[in-house]
């Protein structure tokens, strides 16, 4: 018997996957996951029977519906579904994937389009975070096309603005969840942060490395990945996750020196493999640890106020608008925001095989 269900498939950020409305889709959990298994073809290694793309990038999903919240539109879910097993994860946030949301919310009728612009108040349920994502809406309709570009993606597209609100400490409860700014764990210094992600970020030369590397160099490096594996589980016990081992919560980041004191360099592990650009939600990360003092990536020129800080990635950069406030330890961040893109790539019924 074959099921069909709405479906929009975008391409979001530097992300691709299928979006629905909450009430498209099962209202028990495990009965909602094995369909989304069954959307992206995840049980197979190519996903020749699902819309994923045989890559991590690829094998996402987002579940939208209006918020019962008062300060905010919508609620996103966020799923990322396995690459050859039939797995979902909604522990994490994709920041990329928000960058959707806004245009599908205003286009499904959740949010009314005002003229020039529009702005989608957004909870992700994942992380309890609040995001304000703007969308532009010249004539009260949501429009793709712009001179935007982004990092990662070919061609231009209309910018959408995401504004991180609190999304420091949204998983853990701290943003630095072990209550250290630096740890050791394995004979590394780490850093582990929840920052829109919990990370785990060490420095490339501690490995033996210079941090410039290409994500195929580095996944295919001699007894790299076992070692980030083994030091990403013991910082998920630390950080208070738990066993993670079948979680892609923390993820593990390689960072090196930027091209000047308002940048750094940054590989992104997904966490079994390389990004081959980098996650939104991971810069936000990376670009706080930059911001803040005591961090293995602190900053040589640690000031308060608004920022802007590239995250240099293997596709180019995101620039990441960062506000502090406070000194020394007392210093915190207050917002972050960066600009992205999105793309409708269709919009019908999607069958699905029992």
């Amino acid at each position: 018997m074959t099921h069909i269900i709405p479906c929009v498939l975008m391409r979001a950020g530097t992300s691709r996957g299928p979006f629905f409305m909450r009430d498209w889709l099962p209202e028990d959990s495990t009965e909602r996951d094995r369909m989304l298994v069954k959307a992206i073809g995840a049980a197979d290694q190519l996903q020749l029977d699902g819309l994923g793309g045989g890559s991590t990038l690829t094998s996402k999903a987002a579940i939208v519906s209006r918020s019962l919240r008062s300060d905010c539109d919508v609620d996103y879910l966020f799923a990322q579904v396995g690459v050859g097993q039939p797995t979902v994860d909604t522990r994490p946030n994709c920041g990329n994937m928000l960058s959707g949301v806004g245009p599908f919310a205003i286009e499904q009728g959740l949010v009314a389009a005002a003229e020039g612009e529009t702005t989608v108040r957004v909870f992700n349920v994942n992380t309890g975070a609040r995001i304000d994502v703007t969308v532009l809406t010249p004539e009260g309709r949501v429009t793709y096309e712009g001179s935007t570009r982004i990092d990662g993606v070919h061609g231009a597209a209309a910018p959408i603005r995401l504004s991180f609100l609190d999304a420091w400490g949204a998983v853990t409860g701290a943003i630095f969840p072990t209550g250290q700014r630096t740890d050791v764990i394995d004979g590394l210094r780490v850093s582990c942060i929840d920052a829109a992600m919990p990370i785990v970020i060490l420095q490339a030369r501690d490995l033996g490395l210079n941090g410039r590397e290409m994500p195929a160099e580095l996944d295919s490096h001699p007894g790299l990945l076992p070692r980030l594996e083994q030091l990403r589980l013991e910082a998920g016990r630390r950080m208070g996750l738990g066993d993670v081992s079948r979680s892609v919560v923390p993820k593990l980041v390689i960072a090196s020196d930027g091209d000047d004191d308002h940048s750094i360099t940054s590989r992104y592990f997904t966490p079994w493999r390389c990004h081959a650009s980098h996650a939104v939600t991971g810069a936000i990360a990376v670009a706080s640890a930059f911001a803040l003092p005591g961090t293995v990536i602190s900053s040589r020129a640690l000031h308060s106020g608004a920022r802007l800080i590239n995250v240099l990635h293997p596709q180019g950069r995101i620039a990441v608008d960062v506000h502090t406030e406070g000194e020394g330890t007392e210093a915190q961040i207050t917002r972050a925001a960066l600009v992205r893109t999105a793309r409708k790539i269709l919009q019908g019924e999607l069958h699905l095989a029992d």
